[in-house]
């Protein structure tokens, strides 16, 4: 049987940061069949011992990332463009290398980000994330892949601001 898990990371002090924690939230809640999820909070660092161990054949990587989008628009990042462009500070460990870890153990990795309108200090989720979290998580529920998702380098400037 295939192995796939979400494995997300942000901050849930952090306003928008706390995209990835809501989406570990509402599956823990209400679990998706075929789906596994680990919330690695601010230091996901501390989940690789575990993913490396469950070496799933898919991982979904969900995170806040500043593309200079409309606030919850949702794109596929890769590792070059997280290394240069699209990385947020408020985790102890750059996403680059945590992407080139995940790389060694897992099947697929994809990396979904979502484009907050802030991450202030104890702000809340913003109506559009909050929105890009819920359709992300009907979209695994509803057992869509993720190829259909627009990657950052597609349409840069688009309007869109949820999973498309």
């Amino acid at each position: 049987m295939m192995r796939k898990v979400v494995f997300t990371v942000g901050a849930v002090l952090r306003g928008d940061d706390a995209a990835g924690p809501m989406l570990a939230k509402m599956m823990v809640d209400e679990p998706i069949a075929g789906w596994d999820v680990v919330d690695g909070g601010q230091m996901p660092e501390d989940d690789l011992g575990y993913i490396k161990q469950v070496k799933p054949d898919v991982l979904l990587l969900v995170d806040a990332a500043d593309m200079g989008l409309k606030p919850g628009t949702v794109r596929v990042l890769d590792e070059d463009s997280v290394s240069s462009d699209f990385m947020l500070t408020t985790h102890s460990l750059p996403l680059s290398f945590l992407l080139k870890e995940l790389s060694t153990c897992c099947g697929t990795v994809v990396f979904l980000g979502i484009q907050p309108a802030q991450i202030e200090f104890f702000g809340s989720l913003t109506p559009e994330v909050l929105d890009a979290v819920k359709a992300i998580y009907q979209h695994l529920a509803d057992g869509a892949s993720f190829a259909d998702v627009k990657s950052v380098y597609d349409d840069v400037r688009s309007d869109d601001c949820a999973v498309d």
